[in-house]
C-alpha cells in the first residue's frame, strides 16, 4: 500500500474481502472450517500479494478472441474498440474499488481480444478461389519444399487466365510430381488445377480453409504438364527477394545435412535445423508419433530454448575465461543478448513458421527478464508472451500448437518451486555421491516434467488429433537427453561451421545421435498400444479441462484446488463421448454410416484423407483400406443402403433411377444429385442442401435428428414433422429441379493435408 503523501492509495490487499462471497459458508451451522468467505478472502489476498491476477488478463484476452470466432459475419471494428476504451476509462475511475477495478480490467481485456480478431481478419483479407479452376498461370515462386513424391511450391500469382484480378488469389500452394529444378525467386508459368482451400471434413475437424485464409493462401492444387521458366514482367519486390533468398539458403543447407547424414536420420536432422520436413519418410513420421516424440521435428519451444541456451552457455563460458571480464562486465546479460540474437536468427533461417515465431517470442520474453533482473521462468512472463502472440495472431488460439505449447509450459512452471526446494538437499558428501545425486535429480526432473507436460497436453491431443501416446513418457525420457546434449548443440555448431565448409563432421556426429533417437523411437513404437485412437473430444469437455488447467497453474494459493471441479466435469464428459451416427462429405462424394453392428461403414468414394478423419473422430483405429469398412453396405450401380441402429435405412444415391425406391423406403437419403420434388423421405440431404451446409454429421434420437454442419452449425429437426411433411418445403427437405448425375471426383490427398505436427 502506498503512503498518504498527497496521493490516493492504490488497491489495498485487505480489500480482497470485497471480492469474496457476501455470506460465510457454514458459519450458521457452527462449522468454522467451512467459512467460505474467510478462506476465499485469504486466498485472494495471497493472489494479490503474489501478483497472480495479471496472468488472467491473458485469459480474458483469449476469451475475447473465442467470442470473435463465434460471431456471425464480419463484426464491426468500432463496437469492440469503443467498448475497450470505455472499460479502460472505467477501470481508471474505479481503481480504488478492487472488485470494480478487476471487473473493468477483465472486460477491457475481453474487448481487446475481440478487437484483435477483427483487426487481424481485415489485415490478412485476400481473394479466395470459389470454384474448381483449370487454367494457365504465371507468378513468382516464394518457397519450394522437396518431398518424397515431388515438390510443393508456394506461388505468388501474377496472372490466372479466366479469373479477374479482383478475384485472383494472391498466394497459391501447388504440388508437382516431377519437373525441372525450381528454386525460390524464379518466375514460372504453366497450367494448374486449382480448388478452394477445403473446409473441415466434419464439424469440429481440422479447418484448412481457416488456416489458409490467415496465411494468405487463396487456393491449393497441382500443376498439370510442364512448368516453364520465364523472364519476369517486372522485378520482384524486396520482400519477395528476401523470402526467396532465405528459402534458397534453407534448401541448400537441408540437402547438405541430408547428404552428410543419409537415410531417414538425414531427413530428421535437416528438419531439426531448417524446418524442412519433406525429406522425412512417412514410416519415420509414424515411428516418431508412436513414441510420442514427433514434436522434436517441428521447430518450436524445445528447439528454440535449446538453441538459445546453447548460445547463452557458449558466450557466458567464453567470457568467464577472462577474470577481468567476468568481474567487471555483466557477463550473464551479455550472454542473454547473444542468446536472443541467436534465437532470432534461428527463427528466420528455419522459415519463421507460426509455431517458431511463437516460440521465439516466449524465448525473448524469458531472456528479456534476465536483462532486467527478473526471474526468467514465471507465469507472469508466460502471460506476457501469450498476450504478444495472440495480439499478432489471434487465430493461433484455436490451433493445437499454441494450446499444447503454452499448456505444457504453464504446467511445468507450476512445478518449479517444488523442484527448487529439492535442489538444496544433499549438498555434502563425496564428489561421487554428489554426482550420483545430481544425476538422479536430473533424471527425476526429466521424468517429472515430461509426465506433467504429457498430462497437460493430452486433452488438446485428443481433441485435435484423436490420438494418445501412452508410452510418450518413455520415449521422451530416452530421446530428450540425446536431443538436448548432443543433437541441438551439434546443430548450432554445424551452422556456425557451415560458412567455413567445416560442418560435415559436425553433421555426421549429429546424425549418429539422431539415428540413436530413431532406434529408441522404433523400440517404443513397437510396444502394443503405443498409439491409441480415441473418439473426438467434445468442445465442452475441452473447455472444462482447459479451465481446470488454468486454475491449477495460475493461482499460487489454495484456490488451485478448485481446479478439481471443472477438470472432473471435463473428464466425465470425455469418458462418455457422444458419437455421430452419419458423416457426410462436403460435396456428397461419400459418407460414413454407423451400421447395426455399431461401427462405421463407408459408402461412395470419399478421399482417403476425409475417410481417415471420420474414422479417427469416431475413435476407430481401422485403416481406410480395411475391407471391413464396406461389409455392412449393400451397394449396386445406383447407390448403397446401410441399415443403421433402430432399423433405419440410410440410402446413398448415385443415380436418379434409385430415387423411386429409396424415397419410399429410406429414412435418410444422402446424395450429391438434385432429388425429384415427389420424394417423400423423412430426411433428404441433396446437392443443394450439402452446398448450403458443407460437411455435416447426423445424430439420431427417438423423435429428433441432430444435424451439425460446418456452415450452419447445429440444427435439431423433429422426425415426426419430417415424416409428415408433404410436397411443400420443409426444414429437412430440399426442392430442386432434377439434373443429370454429377461425375465423382477424387482429390489428391496432399492438397487437403494439415501443416500442423502430429
Amino acid at each position: 500500500m502506498q503512503d498518504n503523501r498527497g496521493k490516493p492509495p492504490w488497491i489495498p490487499r485487505s480489500a480482497a474481502r470485497a471480492a469474496a462471497f457476501p455470506l460465510a459458508w457454514g458459519t450458521a451451522a457452527g462449522w468454522p472450517l467451512l467459512d467460505g468467505r474467510a478462506w476465499l478472502s485469504k486466498a485472494l489476498a495471497r493472489e494479490i500479494e503474489q501478483r497472480r491476477l495479471f496472468p488472467w488478463i491473458a485469459v480474458c484476452f483469449g476469451i475475447g478472441i473465442l467470442l470473435f470466432f463465434q460471431a456471425d459475419g464480419a463484426p464491426a471494428l468500432w463496437a469492440p474498440l469503443g467498448a475497450f476504451c470505455l472499460c479502460s476509462l472505467a477501470a481508471i475511475a474505479l481503481r480504488r474499488n478492487l472488485t470494480a477495478f478487476v471487473a473493468m480490467i477483465a472486460l477491457a481485456a475481453i474487448f481487446a481480444g475481440f478487437t484483435a480478431g477483427v483487426v487481424r481478419s481485415r489485415t490478412v483479407a485476400a481473394p479466395v478461389l470459389t470454384r474448381v479452376t483449370i487454367a494457365p498461370f504465371s507468378g513468382f515462386i516464394e518457397a519450394v519444399e522437396d518431398r518424397e513424391e515431388g515438390k510443393r511450391l508456394l506461388l505468388r500469382l501474377v496472372e490466372l487466365k479466366g479469373v479477374a484480378e479482383a478475384e485472383r488469389p494472391h498466394l497459391v500452394r501447388l504440388s508437382m510430381r516431377r519437373g525441372a529444378e525450381l528454386s525460390a525467386g524464379q518466375f514460372v508459368a504453366g497450367t494448374a488445377r486449382l480448388l478452394p482451400p477445403p473446409e473441415p471434413a466434419w464439424p469440429g475437424g481440422y479447418d484448412f480453409a481457416r488456416d489458409a485464409y490467415y496465411k494468405g493462401i487463396g487456393a491449393v492444387g497441382s500443376i498439370v504438364g510442364q512448368v516453364r521458366r520465364l523472364d519476369p514482367p517486372a522485378p520482384p519486390g524486396w520482400r519477395l527477394r528476401l523470402a526467396a533468398s532465405v528459402d534458397e539458403a534453407r534448401n541448400a543447407l537441408t540437402h547438405r545435412i541430408a547428404s552428410a547424414i543419409g537415410g531417414a536420420a538425414g531427413g530428421v536432422g535437416a528438419a531439426l535445423v531448417t524446418g524442412k520436413r519433406g525429406l522425412i519418410p512417412e514410416p519415420t513420421n509414424d515411428v516418431l508419433r508412436g513414441a510420442g516424440i514427433y514434436h522434436i521435428v517441428s521447430i518450436s519451444g524445445l528447439h528454440m530454448v535449446l538453441a538459445a541456451g546453447t548460445f547463452f552457455w557458449i558466450v557466458r563460458a567464453i567470457l568467464a575465461l577472462a577474470p577481468a571480464l567476468a568481474l567487471l562486465w555483466p557477463v550473464k546479460k551479455i550472454a542473454a543478448i547473444a542468446a536472443m540474437a541467436g534465437a532470432t536468427i534461428y527463427c528466420i533461417f528455419s522459415g519463421a513458421d507460426v509455431a517458431t515465431e511463437r516460440s521465439l517470442i516466449m524465448t525473448l520474453v524469458m531472456f528479456g527478464a534476465v536483462l532486467v533482473d527478473r526471474p526468467a521462468l514465471s507465469i507472469r512472463n508466460l502471460a506476457i508472451a501469450a498476450l504478444i502472440v495472440l495480439a499478432r495472431e489471434p487465430e493461433a488460439l484455436l490451433g493445437p500448437s499454441f494450446q499444447m505449447s503454452f499448456g505444457a509450459v504453464a504446467a511445468m512452471m507450476a512445478l518449479v518451486p517444488l523442484m527448487h526446494r529439492k535442489h538444496g538437499e544433499g549438498a555434502s558428501g563425496s564428489m561421487l555421491d554428489r554426482g550420483l545425486r545430481w544425476a538422479g535429480q536430473a533424471m527425476l526432473g526429466l521424468v517429472t516434467t515430461t509426465l506433467v507436460a504429457s498430462l497437460a497436453t493430452a486433452p488438446f491431443a485428443a481433441y485435435h488429433f484423436q490420438s494418445l501416446n501412452p508410452y510418450g513418457l518413455i520415449g521422451n525420457a530416452l530421446a530428450l537427453p540425446l536431443v538436448s546434449l548432443v543433437v541441438m548443440p551439434s546443430a548450432v555448431l554445424g551452422v556456425l561451421a557451415y560458412p567455413f565448409g567445416l560442418d560435415r563432421p559436425v553433421w555426421q556426429l549429429m546424425g549418429t545421435a539422431v539415428a540413436q533417437v530413431l532406434e529408441l523411437s522404433a523400440w517404443v513404437h513397437g510396444f502394443s498400444g503405443s498409439t491409441l485412437v480415441v473418439p473426438a473430444l467434445g468442445a465442452s469437455a475441452l473447455v472444462l479441462l482447459a479451465i481446470g488447467l488454468l486454475i491449477l497453474t495460475i493461482p499460487t494459493s489454495a484456490l488451485r484446488w478448485v481446479a478439481v471441479v471443472p477438470a472432473g466435469a471435463g473428464l466425465v464428459l470425455a469418458a462418455a463421448p457422444h458419437r455421430y451416427d452419419v458423416f457426410v462429405d462436403r460435396d456428397g462424394a461419400g459418407a460414413a454410416i454407423r451400421g447395426s453392428g455399431g461401427r462405421l461403414t463407408l459408402v461412395g468414394r470419399p478421399s482417403d484423407f476425409v475417410a481417415e478423419q471420420w474414422l479417427r473422430a469416431d475413435g476407430d483405429a481401422r485403416q481406410v483400406d480395411d475391407a471391413s469398412l464396406r461389409t455392412e453396405a449393400r451397394c449396386d450401380g445406383l447407390g448403397c443402403v446401410v441399415v443403421a441402429g433402430g432399423g433405419r435405412r440410410i440410402a446413398f444415391v448415385q443415380d436418379h433411377a434409385a430415387f423411386d425406391e429409396d424415397c419410399r423406403r429410406a429414412s435418410v437419403i444422402v446424395t450429391r444429385l438434385s432429388p425429384p420434388p415427389s420424394c417423400r423421405a423423412p430426411l433428404l440431404l441433396g446437392g443443394e442442401a450439402l452446398k448450403e451446409r458443407g460437411a455435416l454429421t447426423l445424430r439420431f434420437g427417438l423423435k429428433t435428428v441432430e444435424v451439425v454442419s460446418v456452415r450452419k452449425g447445429r440444427e435439431v429437426l423433429p422426425w415426426l414433422v419430417a415424416e409428415t411433411a408433404g410436397a411443400g418445403d420443409g426444414p429437412a427437405r430440399e426442392r430442386a429441379r432434377p439434373r443429370p448425375p454429377v461425375p465423382e471426383q477424387d482429390f489428391p490427398e496432399e492438397e487437403f493435408s494439415s501443416d500442423e505436427p502430429g
